[in-house]
């Protein structure tokens, strides 16, 4: 079941692979400003639409993650990012997280969101 997402002006869309099961809220400084709800996905589940020149990118500390936005509207659309589910950031295996409130005609209040304190933890 392909979920469809786009920005505010949509001049940024993409596709993902099948609906999330869970959302997570981050706690750090960035994600609580931005207000995102994050659903994550392999590289192969999630698809770009339109030009990648659509999207401008921010880094702030490690530099480790690549925060997207839209480079017209400036809603916050998806990160690209090393698994970080042990806890060490793994470089081999990167991971699209999704701000799944983009997500179009999905009914987000039927998956269960999970909070992580990411303010304290990096």
């Amino acid at each position: 079941m392909t979920i469809k997402g786009s920005c505010h002006c949509k001049a940024t869309t993409f596709e993902v692979s099948e609906a999330p099961r869970t959302v997570t809220q981050c706690t750090c400084s960035f994600c609580s400003k931005r207000g995102s709800l994050w659903a994550y996905y392999t590289p192969s589940q999630f698809k770009l639409v339109t030009p990648k020149k659509n999207v401008a990118f921010y880094q702030w500390g490690s530099k480790t993650v690549k925060h997207g936005f839209c480079a017209t509207c400036g809603c916050g659309t998806f990160t690209e990012t090393p698994d970080s589910s042990t806890g060490e950031p793994d470089f081999d295996n990167p991971k699209i997280s999704v701000n799944s409130r983009l997500f179009d005609d999905f009914d987000l209040d039927k998956v269960e969101v999970v909070v992580i304190d990411g303010k304290n933890l990096w």
